[in-house]
């Protein structure tokens, strides 16, 4: 009527454990709101930023919270921002929440901006491939 389930040993026990430490890497790097940074940033892992940076911030993904503020250029896959911004944006998927102030120029392929928020700059759809280059043939 019950059936017997064999008893795992300690070496599957260890083998558990050991995989699950290993998938229990950071996804994601945090900027406390008590810290200014000086300096470009660049990280293979998404960011949230609370804090203050001056300088480029290049990452998969970036999210800003509302009383972060950010002087320099922001490059990444996708981002949402709710502070300000004082630098161009190259971003692939943008949402701009209503408490974003942006103060630059804006290079998207996807982008979603919430009632109230602020930009100050151009909009450009569409970014170009990374070592492509532009050529331009005028008619004569």
């Amino acid at each position: 009527m019950f059936s017997k389930k064999p008893v795992p040993g300690p070496d599957a026990v260890s083998r558990t454990a050991g995989q699950s430490s290993v998938m229990a890497t950071p996804t994601f790097s945090v900027l406390g709101a008590d810290l200014a940074v000086k300096g470009d940033i660049t990280a293979s892992a998404e960011l949230h930023i609370d804090g203050h940076v001056e300088g480029d911030i290049t990452c998969s993904g970036l999210v800003q919270g509302e009383s972060s503020a950010i002087h320099g250029a922001i490059r990444a896959q996708s981002a949402r921002l709710a502070g300000t911004v004082r630098g161009a944006i190259e971003v692939s998927q943008l949402v701009v929440l209503k408490t974003a102030r942006i103060h630059g120029d804006v290079t998207y392929d996807v982008l979603t901006i919430e009632q109230g928020a602020h930009i100050d700059g151009r909009l450009s759809h569409g970014l170009e491939p990374a070592g492509s280059e532009t050529t331009l043939d005028l008619a004569s």
